[in-house]
């Protein structure tokens, strides 16, 4: 199978199910969003992260191919099949915030990204997620859209924050607290 196929070269591309659209569609800008998100969270696990971490971003990166092929299918298509995200990956989302939560030091003010390289990676991830999220729910006031797939992306967003402070933690990352200047 060759790589590439010409067929882009007029500036549209194939949704799955057939229909052709120009390359800067918002379905588009949809899915190739949230392919963005899924290689930012790859880059953060190259980081050296715990085993049980990096098998989590793993299982996401899964659920963002599975979130990503549903937002390529075009609406309505029925013949092509492909996975379906699904409510439980959200609640797979919520239970991990949930488990590092729990040993993170209560909220009392926004922190500013960084502190370590695998911190500031997690919040690159958790804006473009935003972004994705933002993309999406625009998408979703002008086609159709899985309902999962915005709550999961919102889901996700927290969860990159919350992994955020978790790797700071381990990494004995100074947690720098915003404190707005009040001239």
């Amino acid at each position: 199978m060759k790589i590439y196929t010409k067929t882009g070269d007029t500036g549209k591309t194939s949704l799955l199910g057939g229909s052709r659209v120009a390359k800067y569609h918002l379905r588009i800008e949809a899915y190739g969003t949230v392919d963005e998100l899924n290689s930012h969270i790859g880059m953060l696990r190259s980081y050296d992260l715990e085993e049980s971490v990096r098998a989590l971003l793993i299982e996401i990166q899964d659920h963002l191919f599975t979130l990503g092929a549903q937002l390529a299918t075009e609406p309505g298509e029925r013949k092509v099949k492909i996975p379906k995200l699904r409510d439980d990956q959200v609640t797979f989302l919520e239970k991990a915030i949930d488990v590092m939560d729990e040993v993170l030091p209560p909220m009392r003010n926004f922190v500013l990204p960084g502190g370590h390289l695998a911190v500031a990676q997690a919040h690159v991830a958790r804006c473009v997620c935003r972004r994705a999220e933002r993309i999406v729910l625009h998408l979703n006031d002008e086609s159709d859209v899985p309902a999962p797939i915005p709550v999961y992306l919102n889901r996700l967003s927290d969860f990159l924050f919350v992994l955020s402070r978790k790797l700071g933690q381990d990494m004995q990352a100074e947690e720098i607290p915003w404190k707005p200047n009040k001239d």
